[in-house]
């Protein structure tokens, strides 16, 4: 048995976005029954990895729930764009770093949670280099 999981693709692919364009795909639910899903949540957002506190911040968000009315067809592939902001730009520190991504979670029945992430580039800042000493 397959297990639950999501597919996300770009329609550009994995190319790097700059900021105001926009960015668009679809995302699949797979080996998830109509009737086990509650609700689908898709965000374009991103987050810092790297010492002291991560931040994150969504930047565009889109919710299907099967309680708010009207039946869902999941076994299509389900739609999405929106336009990139002008910042934060993706960014790869050695203290800090700065991830976009288009993440779709799927809440099933009996408390259950299907997550998945497609990383994307916003910008084209150089990475950093570490200072030897």
């Amino acid at each position: 048995m397959t297990p639950p999981a999501i597919t996300i693709r770009l329609d550009e692919g994995e190319k790097g976005y700059r900021p105001g364009e926009t960015i668009s795909g679809e995302y699949d639910l797979v080996a998830m029954m109509p009737e086990e899903i509650k609700a689908v949540e898709l965000s374009v957002l991103w987050h810092t990895e790297g010492k002291g506190d991560e931040d994150l911040a969504v930047h565009h968000f889109e919710r299907a729930a099967s309680d708010e009315g009207g039946w869902i067809d999941w076994r299509r592939p389900r739609r999405f764009q929106t336009e990139l902001p002008n910042s934060p730009l993706s960014y790869n520190g050695v203290i800090i770093k700065i991830r976009w991504c288009v993440r779709v979670r799927a809440f099933l029945t009996r408390g259950r949670e299907v997550v998945g992430e497609t990383p994307l580039m916003l910008g084209s800042v150089p990475p950093a280099k570490a200072v030897s000493s």
